[in-house]
């Protein structure tokens, strides 16, 4: 079972060797690295390093340019059809994959059938690998997902951030769209789409290592410009991202007639706390009238949703990050909160 590794490269050419260094050095041998350059400021970096791969390890590492800047979400669709893989696992160009994650990875995918997504742990650092601030584990132990609406119930929000997220690749081929570029969210469209017919299985073991600090870089195609600002995480921005992701779930409920909306919509209310806390630097009233705009898409109709908004005004988010990370830390791992459905224990 062979795994293609997606990188869809923008800009931070500094770290891409790390990156490169951090997959290559895999003790599981059935895999290959495919990189899209989306026409960034620093492409020429970009390409240097890449062929440098290229020539080192060839048939291992797959360079390519997009003639024209399609975006995040094209770029995403655009390595799923260069990748040949049974199997395409995203990673940030700027983040590095732990050590034996394609081992873990195929190791689960040969004990299951028909899987359509692995969702994974991952960690956080800052500046050097080693410096571990935060693990983002959802359950305790691996976990098997039948194909149905409360499967995408638990997986879709937990799938926002792309480093070590596996997907079944005819399968994503089979779903492509353009419909919504744009968003930032093409993988949450295909979690969605895979699910309906696909189980999913969750991983415990850390696969990814997420670089915290990173300068947002979207906004730049044609599909994002006036949604997104280059540099920043604006309002405006943020609030576009989250109508996105609840776009995408009413798509996918109606095309598909899976009951999947309300869910979601729950879900992201009671895990609402980075939803808000993403733009807590705002002044007291422009918080306030951000916090109403996410109120009015529906998730204020679920109690959890004001009592972090209250949080955030009276303890102040960095006083919350240390609340909350010191909870999951104890727990080692995410609270489950409002009744997630956990599929089934392996």
């Amino acid at each position: 079972m062979k795994i293609s590794v997606c990188i869809p490269a923008y800009n931070r050419a500094s770290v891409l060797s790390q990156l490169l260094d951090s997959i290559l050095s895999q003790s599981h041998g059935n895999f290959d690295v495919v990189i899209a350059e989306d026409g960034s400021p620093e492409r020429p970096l970009i390409a240097d390093v890449a062929r440098e791969y290229e020539r080192r390890y060839p048939g291992r590492i797959h360079y390519y340019e997009n003639p024209v800047n399609l975006g995040y979400d094209g770029n995403l669709r655009r390595l799923v059809e260069l990748a040949d893989g049974d199997y395409v696992l995203f990673m940030g160009n700027d983040d590095l994959m732990a050590p034996n994650a394609l081992q873990t990875i195929s190791d689960v995918l040969a004990r299951h059938s028909n899987v359509g997504v692995v969702l994974r742990a991952y960690a956080a650092f800052e500046g050097d690998p080693s410096n571990i601030v935060q693990e983002f584990k959802y359950f305790d132990r691996e976990l098997f997902f039948p194909a149905g609406a409360q499967t995408i119930g638990t997986v879709y929000r937990r799938s926002v951030v792309i480093p070590g997220m596996v997907l079944h690749r005819k399968a994503a081929l089979a779903h492509a769209t353009c419909r919504f570029d744009g968003t930032l969210l093409y993988q949450l469209y295909l979690v969605a789409e895979l699910l309906v017919t696909m189980n999913a299985v969750y991983l415990p073991q850390v696969i990814a290592l997420y670089r915290n600090g990173g300068t947002p870089d979207f906004g730049n195609s044609e599909a994002e410009k006036g949604k997104f600002q280059p540099k920043a995480q604006t309002p405006e921005s943020s609030l576009h991202f989250i109508r996105g992701m609840l776009e995408i779930a009413s798509f996918v409920a109606t095309e598909r007639q899976v009951p999947i909306y309300e869910p979601i919509l729950k879900d992201m209310a009671n895990y609402a706390y980075p939803l808000l806390s993403i733009q807590a630097r705002l002044s007291k009233w422009q918080f306030m009238r951000y916090a109403k705009s996410l109120s009015t898409m529906g998730l204020g109709r679920y109690p959890l949703f004001w009592i972090y908004f209250l949080a955030i005004l009276v303890l102040g988010a960095h006083n919350m990050d240390v609340i909350i990370g010191t909870i999951k830390k104890r727990l080692g791992r995410t609270p489950a909160i409002g009744g997630v459905y956990r599929g089934e224990p392996q």
